[in-house]
């Protein structure tokens, strides 16, 4: 299966932005855009230019591939999928990309990342409506309930869980179980939860080009 190698510090650089791909060091001082806020490479310094409007539509939409860990077969893929839809084209594409299990876990807070999420799901260690999915980009829908399996919440990896979602905040479109660490698809995710960093309208129009 195709995935993204490229270092995830180096994708924020190059948006000059935090994309949070790393967890809990992207709130520390160690995160490299607060350390060298400017494209990586040995002309990164001096190498962030006037962008076209071409240029800004494609940062746009490598942002939202590389917050979602999409590659872009994928991500064009889910685009389609948006068009076909009658309404806003940007909403339904980010409400396609939210959707996704593995962001449905981050969301959740049952992990520090989309990455740690996306091994997660892959890994067979979560549950939707009790049974086990391995597929990242399998689509969720209203009703589900997405939980990780016994086996994974008793090792290391989730120490201190419980007390961390205590004060996890989730989406209003999610309903969490901090005991049982757990959440379910309340409905599809709306207005203000579908802004997400990036500027879908920008998307739809680079692909419409």
């Amino acid at each position: 299966m195709a995935r993204k190698t490229e270092a995830k510090c180096r994708q924020c650089r190059r948006e000059g932005e935090k994309l949070y791909l790393k967890g809990e060091k992207c709130f520390t001082g160690k995160c490299p855009v607060v350390q060298r806020n400017f494209p990586p490479g040995v002309h990164g310094p001096t190498s962030r230019t006037r962008l076209t409007p071409f240029g800004v539509q494609l940062r746009e939409k490598q942002k939202a591939k590389n917050m979602y860990g999409i590659l872009e077969r994928q991500f064009h893929n889910y685009f389609e999928r948006a068009t076909r839809k009658v309404g806003n084209t940007g909403d339904f594409l980010v409400q396609i990309l939210e959707m996704r299990l593995d962001n449905v876990v981050y969301r959740l807070g049952l992990s520090k990342s989309r990455s740690m999420a996306r091994q997660l799901v892959s890994h067979g260690h979560v549950l939707v409506n009790g049974k086990r999915v391995d597929i990242p980009s399998f689509s969720v829908k209203s009703g589900d309930v997405v939980s990780l399996k016994p086996t994974i919440l008793t090792s290391k990896l989730m120490e201190n869980a419980g007390a961390t979602l205590e004060k996890h905040t989730t989406p209003a479109w999610l309903l969490l179980d901090p005991k049982e660490k757990s959440g379910k698809i309340l409905a599809k995710p709306e207005g203000q939860d579908l802004r997400q960093g990036f500027d879908p309208k920008l998307i739809v129009e680079f692909y419409s080009r």
